[in-house]
């Protein structure tokens, strides 16, 4: 099989293609990066594109040759200047994507990464933007697998990685700030079976028109997320608990910045916790192993 992959160079991306490379299966991944050297030396093949900017008879060209595609393409903060909002990235950049892939006419799968949590009035635009995302997905009448992650654990790609922020805060302040009591419970799941469910689902016939909560065995709250980094790094842990309505006065002033470590939307992601009580599904029609919660980054 040859499987489009988009977004396939980022944190989550990488270790996707290079599970779907050692079930035997070929891939091309369209990113505006270009590949890690692993993934090149891997045979994966790069096409130059983007899901929002590039124009739909290019991107249609890029399923040529192709059985399934991929969309792993997200972003966690906006960029208003360029115009990398929530929106576009995740709504209109999947409606593209669907469009083109639809215009290609014959493929065998199509699985979709949108993000648990995702629901059509959530008070974040993360999740707001995921739904709409996955709307087109479902209303495309292609054969779709939906996967939701929980925060995501363990050694992948570049880009952004929760529990690598964590670790650099904790590395590189002498007092660590914990936003509320530090009770919000979150479901963090391995990258690794991440990678495994989306090349799973490549040949598996039941998991046509599925959605899955993505999600690993245990929930944590954020502080003992933070205590077990910590410990990983060997690194004592002193903490300054900063109330949830003082932070949300300081994000809505200064998240527009790049340089301000956390915005508005991740706070309310934040305070609603993330967590599943559908998670196992996954695990049995899949056939994946459950892996417990680990410090790694």
């Amino acid at each position: 099989m040859k499987v489009l992959v988009a977004g396939g160079t980022g944190y989550i991306g990488v270790p996707v293609v290079r599970e779907i490379l050692a079930r035997g299966h070929q891939v091309r991944v369209l990113s505006r990066q270009k590949l890690p050297s692993e993934l090149s030396a891997l045979g994966a093949e790069w096409m130059p594109g983007d899901i929002v900017r590039t124009s739909q008879t290019d991107l249609a060209k890029t399923f040529e040759t192709c059985d399934a595609a991929i969309n792993l393409v997200g972003i966690i903060r906006e960029h208003i200047p360029s115009g990398r909002t929530m929106s576009a990235v995740h709504h209109i950049g999947s409606e593209n994507f669907v469009r083109a892939a639809k215009a290609h006419g014959s493929l065998q799968r199509y699985l979709h990464m949108s993000a648990l949590g995702a629901r059509p009035h959530a008070v974040s635009k993360y999740h707001r933007s995921k739904w709409e995302g996955e709307r087109a997905v479902v209303e495309s009448g292609l054969p779709f697998t939906i996967f939701r992650p929980s925060v995501v654990f363990g050694i992948g790609g570049p880009g952004p990685n929760f529990l690598r922020q964590l670790a650099d805060l904790v590395e590189s302040v002498p007092v660590v700030p914990i936003i509320g009591r530090g009770e919000s419970k979150l479901q963090p799941v391995s990258v690794q079976t991440v990678a495994e469910a989306f090349a799973t689902c490549l040949d598996t016939a039941d998991a046509v028109g599925q959605t899955y909560d993505v999600a690993g065995p245990e929930v944590v709250s954020y502080r003992d997320i933070l205590t077990r980094v910590a410990k990983s790094l060997s690194k004592p842990l002193r903490t300054l608990y900063i109330p949830m309505a003082a932070m949300k006065t300081i994000a809505a002033r200064l998240d527009r910045y790049p340089w301000f470590p956390i915005t508005m939307d991740q706070l309310v992601m934040l305070e609603e916790g993330n967590t599943s009580a559908n998670w196992r599904s996954l695990y049995s029609d899949l056939g994946l192993t459950e892996i417990p919660f680990r410090a790694e980054f």
